[in-house]
């Protein structure tokens, strides 16, 4: 490993899901700046380096970004390692591709070691492909919490047929689903909510569109979490799927 800096992706929770690479990247480091999702039983691949909490979650005081970006690039020019362990893959809704582009203007050498993104593997711990061929041709990630505060394209969405994977939607699943509902997608869609997921604490609402952000707020799922909308979800585990259809019924 000869970068600087390594924008690592820690994967979706489970410790156990992180790649040989990013270990690797982990050893080397002489300072780690830590997101808050990041399970902490991964320091131990780094007992060596000093870790800075820099975390983000929505809802709470988060570091700023402008200011994680000078401390990474001041390490650096001290000539220290530095990992930028972040949850998921860096790339993917993680901010990532903003650190990789100040770090090179400030001309910073920087290498992404990629993660295990917790919008495949969040769905997949219940039994949830995101993608299978007899139920989808693709599957669309996308944000509950723009920028600019604006909404994703739900007609643009709903008429492309993939499966909903939506990152940091719980704050505004009812209007979510109601702009899917307005977009025209059928109300008996298959929809989840999984808080925590690949975690010992997890939980999850199998439901459908129109009825998901009520059960939501009667099981009390909060943040974080990732929603999953389309046929795919009827894979979900059949012991699970059972529970719901017949709380719904």
């Amino acid at each position: 490993m000869k970068a600087s800096v390594y924008l690592v992706g820690a994967g979706p929770g489970d410790a156990d899901l992180i790649t040989l690479k990013a270990v690797k990247a982990l050893q080397a480091a002489d300072v780690i700046l830590i997101d808050d999702l990041v399970n902490r039983a991964l320091l131990q691949h780094a007992p060596q380096a000093r870790v800075v909490e820099v975390g983000k979650r929505g809802g709470c005081q988060s570091t700023p970004q402008h200011f994680i970006n000078r401390l990474m690039i001041s390490l650096a020019e001290q000539g220290q390692t530095v990992v930028r362990l972040k949850g998921g893959d860096p790339f993917l809704f993680g901010r990532g591709g903003e650190e990789m582009l100040a770090l090179r203007a400030a001309g910073i050498p920087v290498e992404t070691v990629p993660g295990i993104s917790s919008g495949v593997a969040v769905p997949a711990s219940i039994g949830i492909p995101v993608t299978h061929r007899a139920y989808t041709h693709g599957v669309s990630f996308i944000t509950g919490h723009t920028q600019d505060g604006g909404s994703p394209d739900w007609q643009a969405l709903v008429a492309s047929g993939t499966t909903l994977v939506i990152y940091m939607g719980m704050k505004h699943l009812a209007e979510i689903s109601r702009g899917l509902l307005d977009a025209g997608m059928p109300a008996d869609m298959p929809a989840a909510a999984i808080q925590n997921g690949t975690l010992q604490q997890q939980r999850q609402v199998i439901s459908t569109l129109a009825e998901l952000s009520m059960a939501v707020h009667q099981q009390g799922l909060e943040s974080p979490a990732i929603i999953v909308v389309g046929e795919v979800v009827r894979l979900a585990d059949s012991a699970m799927l059972a529970t719901a259809l017949a709380a719904a019924a």
